[in-house]
Formats: structure tokens, C-alpha cells, sequence
């Protein structure tokens, strides 16, 4: 029988090309699943963690979102709601440049409406376009509020009429979508009144409207309150004001009786009305020496007058006088006769004097404005506990203060409150044991596996310590015991012994050479131990025979 001399081959390449058809197969099904079980619990273990990036957007906003995050080369995934999911590293970064690129708009339209103005718009249309970006900027302004979520704002211009009875007020409509669980109080709701009607000229606060989204009127004019002329500040100044007295009295007694001992409450009667008085008070006339002369006018004439009546009194006297008469031609005079003295006529009176004179009379006049906000009486009450001392066997025990400790404590707290008795202030101190309070349960600790960062760590970990079970299975608990059956020396003395053995089994007797004996009886201890190998020898001789 000829010996062909094969090359020699490593061990584990024979055992690789004893196997069988079937058994590559497997081999290489089992290597891959083994890869893509590793590969794919590697990318498991690199998954980023996404984070919410914006939410609640309207389709053009999100149009725009993602094509600048495709732009920047960011992973994105889409949640519920519209929301837009990133890796948690780069949420910020995206955020600050995607408001670099003015993203998200959030479907208000502002003044940037107004700087590529269309030519032959009309003034109309300009006068809407104007609307419409003021309405936008409010809106946006409303929404920079920490509870407002979103806001539309709605105003009703009238157009100006130079006829003044024709003329129309402006007014406004704010709609605030809040976010879950926020609120705004009463203080805040003022603020978003004011503000919009301080940005559209003659439009007042009592012509503005704010509603949330369920609907519920924010902004009643008819308030209780301001109806009534109240205002909140008035309320905050009364409680300020109490707890300033309140504040008095305990750092004053605290030193005396401790501040866990003491407990004070002030009410004060405030006055928040505003009073105007204007009183012009004239004194009584004085003597005329005492009297101001404020001006004097004097009239006096002296001249001619009428004659005096003369004559005997009658009807004749009483007749105005006749004609005057001059004669033609005068009688001379005789020289003996002696000359006549003219007529005496009775002398001229003043007929006219008139005088006037004006005093100054006291007039005062007084403007009094009485300041709001005065105190009007107080009332303080004060409780003190009762002094602890050592008792007889050596426990502390409580014992009421002595009347003169309460005198005093009840004129430091007069004197700290600024006590007035003709303002109808009181003042009440009581000494009163304390009941002990309650001790509350303490709050239970979240264990340290409920923490948010504890798990997060595990989770992390987690995936770690799956990643690398999952890759020993693999390598320890499946690729090496296949590996080591069929690298095994056991298996390959087996395989050669078999290989040797065997085609002697049908040689004729008399040709077997010397010592192959015992191979016979090793081939048969062979395949009664392990018929599994003497059956691959003898498919692989029949695949080779058929080849």
C-alpha cells in the first residue's frame, strides 16, 4: 500500500477541515450572532439621552427647527406633542443657536412686519400691517411673563374723526394660555392691564380685557374692592405697619423673657380717607382808631349859587322875577340931591360836600389736607409664659411672673407702640403657660436608590455591566467550549486513530501487516465509546467516494 506524504497542517486548521458541512454552518452562525450580539449591545450602551428641546410649536416653527438642526448636524427626535427631542449634551448649545437665528417665532408677527413695506400699499393696508405688528409686539411682551405660556392681544381702533362727539375710545382684548399649576394674582393682572394700555395712545385701563384659557374673566371692573375705594396696597401697608409694632415688642421683651416665651399681636385702626378743607374766617369790626383805612375820597365845592329867597312871603314873592329892563337914556343927576348906595344882596353858601371812606377787614383763609394712612388706635396683645425655675428637688418647674414683672413688661410694651390714651389705644398682657408643640414627624428620607441621580448612575452602570456579562457569555460560555471540542488533542487522536484504524477492518487477514492489531482493537474501543467520530469518518469517505 503506497504512503502518500501530506504537507503538514496546524492542528487547528485540521480540526476546522474535519468539520463538517453542517458544523461550519453553525460555527459561522453562532461567530456571527456572537458579533452582532456585541455590536449591538456596544451601540445599546452609546445611545445618547435625548432631552426635550422645544415643545408645543406650531408647523412652521418646526419646519424651520429642523431644518437648522439637519443644518447643524444634530440628532433629533420627534415626541408627543410636537415635541423635539436632542442629545441632553447638546440641548443648550442648541438652544442659544437656534435664538441666534431669531427660531422659534412662535407665530407672532412683531414690527419686522414693517421693514419691507410693499410699494402702492395703501394707507389702509399700512394702517392694518401697523395693527398687526403692535398686537404682536404686546403679545410678545405678555408672554416674558414666568407664568404666561402664551398670549394674543386683540385691539379695536376706531379711525380718527375730527368731529369730537364722534369720536370713539380704543379698546383691548388679552387671551393668556397659563402653564399647569401657575396662576396670576390680582397684582400681576393690574400689570398686564397697565402695560397695554400704556402702548396705544388714549386707551384706558377700565377699556382693557384679560382672560385666561378656560375662559375666566382676570381683569372685573366690578371689583368689591375698588368700588368700595380700597386698593391692595392699603391692606399691605396696614399689615406691614402691624407687624412693625408686633416686631417692636418682641425684640424688646425677647432679652427679658426669651423669644420662645413670648407671642405679641398689634390691630391697628388705619384711616386711608383723603380730606380737603378750605375754611375763610372774617374777624368782627374794630374801633375805628384801630381800624386800617383802606381808601378815603373826599368831594368839596365852593362857588356861587342861586340867590337867596327874599321878599315878603306870598304868592307874589313866590313868582320868578320879570324881565330885566334898562332905561333908553339915564336921568342926570341932580347936583344937590345926594347920591344913592346900590342894592345889598345876602351872601353865597356852599352847596356840594361829599367824603368816603374804606376800611380793610381781617379775612383768613385756610387750606387743610389731611395725610392718608393715619393711625387712628391701636391695640396690642401680648402673652408671656410662664418662668421656669428650679423646684424643691432639683426639677425645673413653671411658675407664673409676680404683678410688678407684668407692670413692667406692660409699660415696655406702651412705650414700644407709642401708647396714646386719648386716641383709645389698649394694650393687654397676659402670663399664660405654653403648650408644648407637637413634634412633627421629620420628613422621610428618599432612600438612596429612589434618588434620581442614583438612578441614573445605576442605569448607566447597568448597561455597562450587560454589556460585558453578555460579551463573557459569549466568549467564555459559547465560542471557547466549542473551540476547545474541536481543538481538543482527545478529539484529533480520536479522528486519526479512527482514520487509521478503520480501513483495516476490511482488509483480508492475511494481508494485514504486523502491529496493525492493536489499531483494530483501538479503532473498535473508539467507536464504542464514541460512535459519534467513526460516523463523520465514514460520511466524509462516502462524500469522497461520490466526489
Amino acid at each position: 500500500m503506497a504512503v502518500v506524504e501530506r504537507p503538514a497542517v496546524p492542528v487547528r486548521w485540521q480540526a476546522l477541515a474535519q468539520l463538517s458541512a453542517q458544523q461550519k454552518l453553525g460555527l459561522i452562525v453562532a461567530v456571527a450572532l456572537a458579533a452582532a450580539l456585541l455590536v449591538g449591545a456596544w451601540i445599546w450602551t452609546r445611545t445618547p439621552d435625548y432631552r426635550v428641546l422645544f415643545t408645543n410649536l406650531d408647523d412652521r416653527d418646526g419646519g424651520a427647527i429642523l431644518a437648522a438642526l439637519q443644518q447643524m448636524n444634530v440628532p433629533y427626535k420627534l415626541g408627543e406633542g410636537g415635541a423635539i427631542l436632542v442629545p441632553a449634551s447638546q440641548v443648550h448649545e442648541a438652544r442659544l443657536k437656534l435664538a441666534a437665528q431669531g427660531l422659534p417665532k412662535g407665530g407672532l408677527v412683531g414690527f419686522e412686519l414693517m421693514e419691507n413695506p410693499k410699494l402702492g400699499a395703501s394707507q389702509f393696508q399700512e394702517q392694518v400691517n401697523y395693527q398687526r405688528a403692535l398686537e404682536g409686539e404686546l403679545a410678545r411682551t405678555v408672554q416674558s411673563i414666568a407664568a404666561v405660556q402664551s398670549a394674543r392681544v386683540h385691539l379695536a381702533i376706531p379711525r380718527p374723526s375730527v368731529f369730537l362727539r364722534e369720536r370713539e375710545k380704543p379698546s383691548a382684548s388679552v387671551l393668556v394660555h397659563l402653564y399647569p399649576g401657575r396662576s396670576l394674582d390680582a397684582a400681576q393682572v393690574n400689570a398686564i392691564v397697565h402695560l397695554v394700555s400704556s402702548s396705544v395712545p388714549e386707551l384706558q385701563p377700565k377699556n382693557v380685557t384679560v382672560i385666561d384659557q378656560r375662559g375666566t374673566l382676570l381683569s372685573s371692573n366690578a371689583d368689591p374692592m375698588t368700588a368700595a375705594g380700597l386698593d391692595p396696597s392699603q391692606l399691605k401697608y396696614r399689615t406691614e405697619l402691624e407687624n412693625l409694632y408686633a416686631r417692636r415688642i418682641e425684640a424688646i421683651l425677647a432679652p427679658i423673657v426669651g423669644a420662645s416665651n413670648l407671642r405679641a399681636q398689634v390691630s391697628a385702626d388705619v384711616d386711608f380717607s383723603h380730606v380737603e378743607k378750605t375754611a375763610e374766617t372774617y374777624k368782627p369790626n374794630g374801633t375805628p382808631a384801630e381800624a386800617a383805612v383802606r381808601s378815603q375820597h373826599v368831594v368839596e365845592s365852593t362857588g356861587e349859587g342861586a340867590p337867596a329867597a327874599a321878599g315878603i312871603p306870598g304868592a307874589l314873592s313866590n313868582q320868578p322875577p320879570g324881565n330885566a329892563t334898562a332905561p333908553l337914556e339915564a336921568a342926570p343927576a341932580k347936583k344937590d340931591s345926594p347920591a344913592t348906595p346900590p342894592p345889598v344882596t345876602a351872601p353865597l353858601v356852599p352847596t356840594r360836600k361829599e367824603s368816603t371812606t374804606n376800611y380793610e377787614v381781617d379775612k383768613t383763609v385756610t387750606y387743610t389736607r389731611s395725610p392718608s394712612g393715619v393711625v387712628r388706635r391701636l391695640s396690642a396683645a401680648v402673652v408671656v409664659n410662664y418662668r421656669t425655675v428650679p423646684g424643691a428637688d432639683g426639677k425645673m418647674e413653671m411658675k407664673p411672673l409676680s404683678a410688678e414683672e407684668l407692670a413692667q413688661i406692660t409699660n415696655l410694651v406702651k412705650e414700644a407702640i407709642g401708647f396714646d390714651e386719648k386716641r383709645g389705644d389698649t394694650v393687654n398682657v397676659v402670663n399664660s403657660p405654653f403648650t408644648a408643640p407637637e413634634e412633627e414627624p421629620a420628613p422621610a428620607e428618599v432612600p438612596l436608590w429612589k434618588q434620581p441621580q442614583t438612578l441614573s448612575l445605576a442605569t448607566e452602570v447597568g448597561k455597562h455591566l450587560l454589556f460585558a456579562a453578555l460579551a463573557a457569555y459569549l466568549l467564555f460560555g459559547v465560542l471557547r467550549p466549542l473551540a476547545r471540542h474541536l481543538l481538543s488533542p482527545a478529539a484529533r487522536s480520536r479522528t486519526v486513530a479512527v482514520e487509521d484504524s478503520v480501513p483495516e477492518l476490511a482488509a483480508p487477514s492475511g494481508q494485514r501487516p504486523p502491529g496493525q492489531v492493536n489499531n483494530l482493537e483501538v479503532a473498535r474501543q473508539i467507536a464504542r465509546q464514541d460512535p459519534r467520530v467513526v460516523a463523520n469518518v465514514v460520511k466524509s469517505w462516502v462524500g469522497g467516494d461520490e466526489g
